[in-house]
């Protein structure tokens, strides 16, 4: 981009291999300001501020939820003081003293009390997963990982990315590309307590990881288990939450400030067609709520897939929302959209989404955007 930087969402062709050159864009420099410092151990992930943030009490097990829930924004509110400390390189970390029972731990406890009547997401199932009981998202209190490793093809400032497939998953979409983790096969995966992920993370971490993908699936599920993972977590990465983003309101609360980076999508702009097709209620409302509160908390980039037939009722809806509401986000509009699962054996059942979108359909979704005022800047 020449000339001053907008205040309008950045949208870029995403193109492998640039993950070098990318960060000579000073554009997405600017936009993703604090996850490049994490991710160049510049600044301490938020996690382990966190970590630095104390309690007023040792004994979280003997409060009721209420007080556990008000000590936690009393203890947000002091986070977000020392984060912008830390951003301004005013304070470092080492400067903060050891937190006997800390902020995260706060978050770690209201996590596993929500896990008896389960809210993770906006079901709001109400299942005891702690007795092996299962919801929407058919995972117990149980955390499978179904796959770690070094993904290459995600976007380019994320690359390469350390990234944790879960199994499970709060949508049930017909065309999910993930099916075998997410709906059919989710007792594959390998069962890990918190130490376990933690120690997944360090070897991706220093292995050259430049984030940590909590992806899936959805990651939605394991909630309680990704936050305790970081209490054991000793190296300093970028936490980054790639999710459908259907998370309930106390699910975004406990996330906010544990993650660097957001990677969320945003696929419909009509709640028929997510009912349809991905089977949940009320989406654009509680999907655009967490956007927002996403995009109020830091860095994010906004993957929205183009479905076929679908430009006047989703995409165009959605890029319209993101115009006028995400205003830093970096977003991906995406072509790579094929009939996998439900559609691809019934496609009499779906037929609008029983073949890729067009390459018209993927003009027109870009046109939409510089329409929009949305900038666009190609990436080669």
């Amino acid at each position: 981009m020449n000339g001053e930087s907008s205040d309008m969402a950045f949208i870029w062709r995403f193109v492998r291999g640039n993950a070098v050159y990318i960060w000579e864009n000073s554009e997405v420099r600017r936009r993703l300001s604090w996850y490049y410092a994490v991710m160049r151990d510049e600044r301490p992930a938020r996690f382990l501020i966190c970590r630095r943030i104390a309690a007023p009490v040792r004994d979280l097990k003997g409060l009721a939820l209420e007080e556990l829930w008000r000590i936690h924004d009393e203890l947000a509110s002091e986070f977000w003081k020392v984060l912008r400390l830390v951003e301004k390189g005013e304070v470092k970390l080492e400067e903060l003293e050891e937190a006997e029972v800390s902020f995260l731990d706060v978050k770690i406890e209201l996590a596993y009390r929500m896990l008896k009547s389960c809210i993770f997401c906006e079901r709001r199932c109400g299942v005891d997963r702690t007795a092996g009981k299962t919801g929407s998202c058919r995972v117990d209190h149980r955390t499978r990982v179904s796959s770690w490793f070094h993904h290459v093809g995600e976007e380019a400032p994320l690359v390469p990315s350390g990234t944790i497939f879960y199994s499970g998953c709060n949508f049930h979409c017909v065309f999910c590309q993930n099916h075998d983790i997410s709906q059919e096969n989710i007792e594959e995966g390998d069962v890990v307590d918190a130490v376990t992920l933690a120690r997944i993370q360090r070897i991706l971490r220093r292995e050259g990881a430049r984030n940590i993908n909590h992806v899936g699936g959805d990651p939605t599920p394991n909630l309680h288990t990704i936050l305790e993972s970081l209490k054991y977590l000793d190296v300093n990465v970028p936490q980054l939450w790639n999710s459908n983003l259907y998370c309930s309101l106390e699910a975004m609360k406990l996330l906010r400030e544990v993650i660097d980076i957001w990677l969320p999508d945003f696929k419909y702009g009509s709640d028929e067609c997510a009912c349809r097709l991905s089977k949940v209620d009320n989406y654009f409302e509680i999907v655009s709520r967490n956007h927002r509160i996403a995009a109020e908390s830091g860095d994010m980039i906004i993957r929205h897939l183009v479905l076929p037939n679908h430009l006047e009722c989703c995409t165009k809806k959605v890029l319209k929302w993101i115009a006028e509401n995400c205003s830093r986000a970096l977003v991906n509009i995406m072509g790579q959209y094929r009939p996998e699962y439900i559609v691809a054996r019934r496609p009499e059942l779906y037929p609008d989404v029983a073949r890729r979108p067009s390459g018209k359909e993927m003009s027109e979704a870009f046109d939409y955007a510089q329409r929009l005022g949305l900038v666009y800047e190609p990436v080669s």
